[in-house]
Formats: structure tokens, C-alpha cells, sequence
């Protein structure tokens, strides 16, 4: 079932602000939140992730009914890609080495704020690079 467009859009502005937080305040414990927040996208799909519930429970209903719609897999590849890329600042942040943690979750933020701002998902691009790579090898 494809999704509204606007819900991993909307996820993307939260996640953008949760990582610059992030890195202003060095927040391992805000950084493990988001690492959360993207384990739930990746494994349930966007719409199951907290920035999706908050999207279809709080703000959905006060915008006008979607008019484009996008498969939930590109979406959900781009949240294991997040996950796997605050994963790595939370390993940067907890144990070190600190420059990890910076550059990790600086990655992520820029994904994040392409999508939020310019409606450019890096993660969605990957996934249909990498579904073209592995369908023409069969």
C-alpha cells in the first residue's frame, strides 16, 4: 500500500531538528531517541515510526486529503540507511572516538534536511540505485 508523501517528508523535518540538537548538544541519550526513532521506521516502515504515528494521528488530519502518494519501501530503506548511520554516531558519542559521533550524525542530518527542505531523499535514491544494480544482475 504506497504512503502520502508528505509523512516521511514531515519525519525528515523532525529528525532534522532532533539531530541538530544532537550535534549542538552532544546528546548521546537524544541521539539514541533518534536511533530508536529509525529502527522502528526501518523495521515496521515509515508509517509505524514515531515521527509516523505523530504525522497520521496529529497532523494529517488537519492538512487536505493527499494528492501524491510513493511506495513505503524506498522510505523504508532510507530508514535503515539513518539507522545504520546514527548507529554509528551513537557508538562516536558513547565510546568514542568523538570525531565518529560528529561526522556520523552530521551525514545524517544533511540526508534529513535534503528531504525536509528540498523533498530529496538520499536513502530513496540508494535504494533504487541498488534495485537496478541487483534486477540487472539476474
Amino acid at each position: 500500500m504506497d504512503i502520502d508523501v508528505r509523512g516521511p517528508r514531515f519525519g525528515a523535518a523532525v529528525t532534522t531538528v532532533v539531530l541538530a540538537i544532537v550535534l549542538v548538544t552532544g546528546s548521546a541519550w537524544l541521539l539514541a531517541w533518534q536511533t530508536l526513532a529509525f529502527l522502528l521506521g526501518a523495521a515496521g516502515g515509515v508509517t509505524r515510526s514515531p515521527y509516523g504515528l505523530l504525522f497520521r494521528k496529529a497532523v494529517r488530519p488537519r492538512l487536505g486529503p493527499p494528492t501524491a502518494f510513493e511506495a513505503p519501501e524506498p522510505a523504508r530503506f532510507a530508514q535503515a540507511v539513518g539507522l545504520v548511520f546514527a548507529a554509528l554516531g551513537l557508538v562516536g558519542y558513547t565510546v568514542g572516538p568523538g570525531w565518529l559521533g560528529l561526522a556520523a550524525t552530521g551525514a545524517a542530518l544533511a540526508a534529513a534536511f535534503l528531504n525536509a527542505v528540498f523533498g530529496y531523499c538520499l536513502g530513496c535514491g540508494m535504494y533504487l540505485l541498488v534495485r537496478r544494480m541487483t534486477v540487472g544482475l539476474k
